[in-house]
């Protein structure tokens, strides 16, 4: 019989945890942090969350901040590194990953994180500041719907910035969100490596 086969945006991943501990520069901190089978990038901080940490302007200082889809917490923790007066929510669907993040958070002070399911997030908090590396590879409809969730909850003077790889589609979700009655305006903030940022804010 085959092993089960794990995803990232999995709940319950069916593989056994097997916690790990790995290195990570954030914010210029060298951090030793635990990641575990059946999470997003489990080995290293993925390229492209590095692209995005490397490129988007300071989140704002104040309110509440949001991460889609948090792993276990790269983006979280920079976010709650640079700005200590805010709260900062990350969200999974992945509970391991939530566990971790959690975990990890705790390790080196970022204690102004709050780690949830999607469901947690009480639906009148409005966000200054989105930054994600939204999960590409759960198809088109599901990256919609999630999407569709979380970028209309921007704040009036709220932005967002978002990392995707060229070749998976990032100048098609640009016209996506463009397209979309949201009243917000998606534009391309910059490309590195096989990168592109995009940047949405109110139009």
């Amino acid at each position: 019989m085959s092993e089960p086969t794990d995803h990232y945006f999995t709940a319950e991943p069916a593989s056994p945890e097997e916690r790990r501990t790995i290195e990570v520069t954030l914010e210029g901190r060298s951090l030793e942090l635990q990641t575990a089978k059946g999470v997003y990038s489990p080995d290293r901080l993925d390229p492209g969350t590095a692209v995005l940490l490397g490129s988007a302007p300071d989140p704002s200082p104040t309110g509440d901040l949001l991460d889609i889809g948090c792993g276990w917490g790269p983006i979280s923790i920079t976010l709650a590194l640079r700005s200590p007066a805010a709260r900062v929510w990350g969200v999974d669907v992945n509970r391991r990953s939530l566990d971790l993040a959690r975990t990890n958070a705790a390790a080196v002070g970022a204690l102004n994180t709050t780690f949830c399911e999607p469901d947690e997030v009480p639906g009148d908090v409005r966000f200054a500041t989105i930054w994600s590396n939204p999960p590409i590879h759960v198809g088109k409809p599901a990256l919609h719907a999630l999407l569709e969730r979380w970028l209309p909850r921007l704040a009036d003077d709220g932005v967002a910035h978002l990392v995707v790889q060229k070749h998976l589609g990032s100048d098609s979700l640009q016209k996506w969100i463009n397209a979309q009655d949201w009243g917000l305006r998606c534009t391309r903030r910059s490309s590195a490596k096989a990168f592109r940022v995009l940047e949405v804010r109110r139009a």
